[in-house]
């Protein structure tokens, strides 16, 4: 059996159901008769409830039930929502202060939502809602992520969440005291609003035993788990369902408040219930991304070799713990805190603080672009300093490939890498050597060019373990059920594509068959861009299964010994037999003997160690300083990607990845006023990239198969974003230093840029 698929660039089956409207996302498969959900939510940041009447609420045409915490807490849902905790530098956990489903005593963000109101249509939802009576009184909003300010939780002294650290702090002080140069830098990293094409939705049904919850997720068996904890069920008495989802990007993997009281609903009333966000909404309640400012230093010996690096990062929580809200900054920055360099010397500190804002939580990349964003800016900021190239920097202090597998500062086995040559192929697919003449040709027209280079690692992330079942069909399909969710990254091609590899089924003849814990006992869900690679380690497992179980079988048909047969794409075979059945007519030879146990083949395996993506990014920006209009020009990438199974859905989730980045280092930022309302709350206000603002990406591979599995794979899912940020950033940075601007900072709107123009040459002083 071959290792790993042929590598060919199919094109997505999925894309035709999808692109003629035939998509079944929530909304279009909610229960006929569903009861239509409204969501009160709190229009302040900050205050105490001194009075919630629903009496009148209750009374409207076509209302069904309101539901507020009392409610829920009658019913014994009193549980409300986890998230992970991380440990402090003292050996003591983060602050894990309880978030309700809906707001008891106390609001905490504008958004937060305080009452749900259940009636026959969303119109009558809606003005029931505005019957509630809602006093709050304000509180001070606390904005900024720093010690003090009003208290938001009393578990969370000087509205600390926690205070992580990792490495030597002592060693990494002495290491500075003895370098030969230091280079310094404040980085921020500015909140975005995830805007998912399909905003957050569900659906509930009770059967007056089980309880289905349908919800646009990455996974079902988390929310599985929750849900059963909260309405105080067995797990075998909840179903959970994804349909097609429309983007999730990690905000989606979260459980929320509203998909729990959805469901006490539908089982207080005995009917289906439905709810789908609105944008505005969805840009109050949705989990944000990024919001961290970090000062970054490195140390340098007499060679512009590095012998220490030091973060210390500050970060916004929103006013409670998200999901993976305290682990996003801390954990799983440091994963790839020392990037690609050979520096075992370091520090990191991040602390984080809750604030009136919503939660943030993973946003594609999960603390690795926010890592490598810091580290590669300094990087770029030494180069200067030291007055190295860049390229030369980097390629100075590079992990050798000779030391691999490699165990980083902060614990991580990478298990392969030559970023030298990714590199050098980055460089010439970049026309590194022609930049400065496309420079001098803008400079005579009155603008400015910048180039920017980012080489960056992730790790995949997520559960290393997955299952897979392959079930053949009497009408001659064959389903393949899997623990991942597609979002929209081409799953149902690329799992069909690998499995018709392994075996030779036809394609067009495999189903695939995910998001329902009811199908599927056990998944990892999708995210941290381990989806293809554990699954089609799955997969590799449930054909080595099936193919052990034909063996016997097959071996009275061809009349050798189990041990000789063979199998691969091309069937059965064995020395000494005429016999070649391919897996399809082995199939049907037993089902006529009615060897039903030959139809359903099934096998979890875990992945031995993680892999680790790299590659270089390199752009170019024009910025205009009479408009203040930043255009990114050029971009290419070289990815280390090891083996791809298709290489056409990997260029496409780099290139998605690549445009989330330049969303955010161009246009999009989240502002608040100082008492907590949300100002960027429609697109009208929250700037999203548009097509003229990304250029044509080049997308170009180097491959250093990965020894991490045994398909040689490296995640891709999240690659794009996590090296976008520093090289857009790192451009901006290029064109604006002969106006001697030394600070530049997300996002690189057109008023940002006349200000930091305006105040280039007293920065430079």
């Amino acid at each position: 059996m071959e290792k790993f698929g042929k590598s060919q660039p199919v094109t997505r089956f999925e894309d035709v159901r999808f692109l003629t409207g035939e998509g079944r996302y929530v909304d279009d498969i909610t229960p006929s008769g569903a009861l239509f959900a409204f969501v009160l939510r709190s229009p302040v940041a900050h205050g105490t409830i001194s009075e919630l009447n629903c009496e009148d609420a209750r009374d409207a045409d076509g209302v069904h039930l309101v539901v507020t915490a009392a409610d829920l807490d009658a019913a014994g849902m009193d549980g409300g929502l986890w998230g992970v905790t991380v440990d402090n530098r003292d050996g003591t956990k983060g602050a894990a202060p309880h978030r309700p489903f809906l707001a008891r005593d106390r609001v905490r963000h504008v958004g937060e939502p305080v009452a749900i109101v259940i009636a026959d249509t969303l119109e009558q939802a809606r003005d029931a809602a505005e019957m509630i009576e809602l006093d709050i009184d304000e509180l001070p909003a606390k904005l900024d992520f720093a010690p003090g300010g009003e208290t938001i939780h009393p578990e969370a002294p000087d509205n600390m969440a926690y205070d992580y650290g990792i490495g030597d702090e002592d060693a990494t002080e002495a290491a500075f005291q003895a370098a030969a140069r230091t280079v310094k830098l404040e980085v921020g990293d500015n909140r975005i609003i995830v805007n998912a094409m399909e905003p957050r939705g569900c659906f509930a049904e009770w059967d007056g035993n089980r309880i289905h919850l349908a919800f646009g997720g990455q996974g079902v068996w988390g929310m599985k788990g929750h849900l059963a904890r909260a309405m105080k069920l067995d797990e075998a008495d909840v179903r959970i369902t994804n349909p097609d989802v429309g983007g999730g990007f990690g905000m989606k993997a979260a459980p929320y408040p509203e998909y729990f009281a959805v469901a006490h609903a539908a089982r207080a009333l005995g009917k289906p219930v439905r709810w789908m966000s609105d944008r505005t909404e969805a840009m109050l309640s949705d989990h944000a991304g990024r919001d961290l400012v970090s000062i970054a230093e490195l140390a340098f010996d007499e060679t512009n070799k590095i012998t220490a690096y030091r973060v210390n990062t500050r970060s916004n929580m929103g006013a409670y713990n998200s999901n993976f809200g305290q682990i996003i900054q801390s954990f799983l920055f440091a994963r790839v805190l020392m990037g690609t360099y050979d520096v075992q010397t370091i520090w990191m500190n991040s602390r984080a603080y809750y604030t009136n804002t919503t939660q943030v939580d993973a946003y594609r990349g999960a603390g690795r672009p926010e890592a490598i964003y810091v580290l590669e800016r300094v990087m770029d900021r030494a180069a200067r300093e030291l007055g190295v190239d860049p390229i030369e920097l980097r390629k100075r202090n590079f992990i050798a490939p000779d030391n691999f597998p490699y165990t980083s500062a902060t614990g991580e086995t990478y298990d392969v890498g030559e970023f030298a040559r990714v590199l050098d192929r980055g460089a010439d697919a970049a026309d590194w050597q022609g930049f400065e003449s496309r420079r001098e040709a803008d400079g005579k027209r009155g603008l400015l060019r910048g180039r920017g280079l980012a080489y960056y690692i992730e790790s995949i992330l997520g559960d290393p373990s997955e299952g897979a079942k392959v079930e053949f069909h009497e009408d001659g399909m064959v389903s393949i059920y899997v623990g991942t969710q597609s979002n929209g990254q081409g799953h149902e091609t690329v799992y069909a594509q690998f499995l018709s590899d392994q075996t030779g089924i036809p394609v067009d003849r495999i189903r695939v068959v995910q998001g329902d814990s009811d199908k599927i006992a056990k998944g990892g869900g999708t995210g941290g861009s381990r989806s293809v690679t554990t699954q089609s380690n799955a997969t590799l497992a449930a054909v080595s299964t099936m193919a052990a179980a034909f063996a016997p079988y097959l071996a009275d048909k061809m009349g050798v010994e189990e041990d000789a047969i063979t199998f691969d794409e091309d069937g059965f075979s064995a020395p000494g037999s005429n016999m070649r059945p391919t897996l399809m007519e082995a199939v049907d030879m037993a089902r006529a003997d009615g060897r039903a146990d030959l139809m359903v083949h099934e096998a979890r395996a875990t992945l031995p160690a993680r892999s680790y993506p790299n590659g270089a990014h390199v752009a170019e920006v024009v910025i205009d300083p009479e408009t203040g209009h930043t255009r990114v020009d050029r971009y290419s990438v070289v990815d280390d990607f090891g083996n791809m199974i298709n290489p056409l859905l990997a260029e496409g989730q780099v290139h998605g990845g690549v445009v989330q980045g330049i969303g955010q280092a161009l246009c999009e930022h989240v502002v608040f006023d100082e008492d907590g309302q949300l100002l960027t709350a429609t697109f009208m206000d929250y700037a999203m990239p548009r097509a003229a603002d990304v250029p044509e990406i080049g997308f170009t591979t180097e491959p250093v198969p990965s020894t991490a599995n045994p398909m040689g794979m490296k995640g891709c899912g999240e690659a794009g974003t996590v090296g976008a940020l520093a090289a857009v950033s790192n451009a901006v940075q290029d064109a604006l230093w002969d106006k001697g601007v030394r600070q530049v900072d997300m996002p690189f709107t057109p008023l940002r840029m006349w200000e930091m123009l305006a105040d280039g040459p007293v920065a430079a002083e």
